[in-house]
C-alpha cells in the first residue's frame, strides 16, 4: 500500500441503517482487504472477504499481542496502559508458544463430552430464570429478556463452571459490562477490572485451602499455575463466558421476532435448533469490532502484501455474509448449513469456549419459545436500543410480552 495514496476508511464505520444488517459503507467495500486510517494515524487494513479474514486469523505471522495493535476505533484508554505487556494468563493476548501452554491446560474443561455433562445444569436454569419471569410477566405484563433470561443465564453458567459464590454475582455483571462499553471511562474500567480481580483472587485462595467442584479448582489441583495467572485466567473466562452469549440470544430473539417465518420454522421443528443457532452466529456477528492482528513481517493475504507492523482488522459482520461463502448471505435461513462462519473466529485463536455457548444458545432458545409461543415484542421495533456502544454487539433490553 503506498502511504502516500488515499485510503477507502478513515477509521472503522459502526453506524447501521438496519440493526441487523452490517454498516452499509462496509457492505459496499466487501472484498478481500480494504485499506483504512486508524484513529492514531496508522495506515492499515481491514478483512471485509471470508477468505482473507480466515487466512489472517490462521497465519501465525500476525501477533494477538496488544503492544503491537492499533485500535480501529476511538478508545478512552491511554496508550502506555493499552500497549503494556500482556499479565500472565491473559492468554487470549498472547502468541505460541505461551498461548499454547495455557490453552492446553484449559482445554479439557470444554470438550464436547464436558459441556453435554452440563446441560442438565443449563436447562435446569433456563427453566428458574424462565419461571421467575413468568411471575413477573404477571405483575406488569411486560418483561425486559435481556434482565430476566439473556443476561442471568450464561452468567449463572460460568459463575458454576467456575464456583462463584451467588452473592458476588450481581457486583460482577455491572463490572463486566463496564469493562465491555465503548464510552466507559478510564477510571471506572479500572475500577471493574480490579473488582473482579479482587473476587477471584479471594476464589483462588479459598479453593487453594479447599478444592471443590469446579474450574478452578481443577486447575488448581492438577497445573502449576500462580495465584496471579488463575486470576487473570478466571477474568478471561468469566467476561468472555457470559458478554458475548448473552447478547447472542438477546439479539437471537429480536432478530427471530422479525422472522415470523423462521420463527414458525423453528417453532414447529426443534430438531433444527442446531443448525438455527450456527446461522444466528453467521447472520448477526455480535463480534462487530476486530478481532484485530498486526504482521510481524510481510505476508501477502489474497494477492495482497501487508507490510511488517500493519494492523489488520476482521470485520466479522461483513467477512460472515461474503456471497463467495454464503449464497444469498443477506437472508436469515435457519436451515442454512452456516459452516465457515467467523463468529468463534479461525486458527489457534478460535474461542475455546464455543461449544458450552453452542449449547446454552440451543437450550435458551428452545426453552424460551417452548415456555411462550406467543413471544412478541412490546415495544415497536425501532425503538429497542441497540448496543452500537459496546464491545459487543446487542440489544440494550428487549422489552416483552406474550399471551397463552
Amino acid at each position: 500500500m503506498d502511504p502516500n495514496a488515499p485510503t477507502a476508511l478513515d477509521g472503522l464505520p459502526l453506524t447501521r441503517r438496519c440493526p441487523l444488517d452490517p454498516p452499509e459503507e462496509l457492505t459496499r467495500l466487501r472484498r478481500s482487504l480494504v485499506p483504512m486510517t486508524y484513529p492514531d494515524g496508522h495506515l492499515g487494513w481491514l478483512a471485509t472477504g471470508n477468505a482473507a479474514a480466515r487466512a489472517v486469523l490462521a497465519d501465525p505471522r500476525f501477533t494477538v499481542r496488544a503492544e503491537f495493535q492499533h485500535a480501529p476505533i476511538p478508545i478512552d484508554v491511554p496508550e502506555a496502559t493499552r500497549k503494556q505487556p500482556v499479565r500472565p494468563g491473559m492468554f487470549t493476548r498472547m502468541d505460541a508458544p505461551e498461548h499454547v501452554r495455557y490453552r492446553r491446560q484449559l482445554t479439557g474443561a470444554f470438550t464436547v463430552r464436558r459441556i453435554r455433562s452440563m446441560e442438565p445444569m443449563i436447562e435446569r436454569i433456563a427453566v428458574e430464570l424462565l419461571d421467575e419471569m413468568e411471575r413477573r410477566h404477571a405483575e406488569r405484563g411486560v418483561v425486559d429478556l435481556v434482565a430476566e433470561f439473556a443476561l442471568p443465564l450464561p452468567s449463572l453458567v460460568i459463575c458454576e463452571l467456575l464456583g462463584v459464590p451467588h452473592g458476588e454475582r450481581s457486583g460482577f455483571n455491572e463490572d463486566s459490562k463496564a469493562l465491555l462499553a465503548l464510552d466507559t471511562p478510564i477510571d471506572r474500567r479500572m475500577r471493574a477490572f480490579g473488582a473482579i480481580a479482587q473476587l477471584l483472587a479471594r476464589l483462588v485462595a479459598e479453593k487453594r485451602a479447599e478444592p471443590t467442584d469446579d474450574l478452578l479448582s481443577d486447575l488448581i489441583t492438577a497445573g502449576d499455575l500462580t495465584d496471579e495467572e488463575l486470576v487473570n485466567i478466571g477474568t478471561v473466562l468469566l467476561v468472555a463466558g457470559h458478554e458475548t452469549t448473552a447478547n447472542q440470544i438477546g439479539l437471537g430473539v429480536y432478530a427471530l421476532l422479525q422472522h415470523p417465518d423462521q420463527l414458525r420454522r423453528f417453532q414447529e421443528d426443534e430438531s433444527i435448533a442446531g443448525t438455527a443457532v450456527e446461522e444466528m452466529l453467521r447472520y448477526l456477528s455480535i463480534i462487530h469490532i476486530g478481532p484485530v492482528r498486526t504482521a510481524t513481517e510481510d505476508v501477502e493475504v489474497d494477492g495482497q502484501l501487508v507490510r511488517k507492523g500493519q494492523t489488520v482488522t476482521i470485520s466479522v459482520p461483513v467477512a460472515n455474509r461474503d456471497p463467495g461463502r454464503f449464497p444469498d448471505p443477506e437472508r436469515l435461513d435457519l436451515g442454512r448449513s452456516a459452516t465457515g462462519h467467523l463468529a468463534f473466529g479461525h486458527g489457534v485463536h478460535q474461542c475455546l469456549g464455543q461449544q458450552l455457548a453452542r449449547s446454552e444458545l440451543r437450550i435458551a432458545f428452545t426453552a424460551l419459545f417452548r415456555r411462550f409461543p406467543g413471544l412478541r415484542l412490546a415495544v415497536p421495533v425501532d425503538e429497542v436500543p441497540m448496543r452500537s456502544d459496546m464491545g459487543i454487539y446487542g440489544v440494550h433490553e428487549l422489552p416483552v410480552s406474550w399471551t397463552g
